[in-house]
């Protein structure tokens, strides 16, 4: 299975910005999507942002214009780019990577937190 490791998260102000960083290792397939989960407390798990193999993006609507998606040169590593960030986005981040077939692989959280 994939291995997923995960770096960037942190305290910010709103109105500041983040970079995640997801680097991937092990049994990468050829059709996947790679992307982030958040969980803030009480609310269930929601996507924010995935990439496919073929390089499709998605967004979730509420970080459209905020957040970008993108990835390395050697496609093994993906990257949040959160900009203007709000108090509503406090969350754990999550990696994932799902492949056409098989179980999807998680990386294990890292804490967003936005506040002054």
């Amino acid at each position: 299975q994939v291995q997923l490791v995960e770096s960037g998260g942190g305290l910010v102000q709103p109105g500041g910005s983040l970079r995640l960083s997801c680097a991937a290792s092990g049994s990468i397939s050829s059709s996947y999507a790679m992307g982030w989960h958040r969980q803030a407390p009480g609310k269930e798990r929601e996507v924010v942002a995935s990439i496919t193999s073929g390089d499709t993006t998605y967004y979730g609507d509420f970080v459209k214009g905020r957040f970008t998606i993108s990835r390395d040169n050697a496609r093994t590593t993906v990257y949040l780019q959160m900009s203007n960030l709000k108090p509503e986005d406090t969350a754990v981040y999550y990696c994932n990577f799902r492949p056409n077939l098989g179980p999807a692989s998680w990386g294990q959280g890292t804490q967003v937190t936005v506040s002054t």
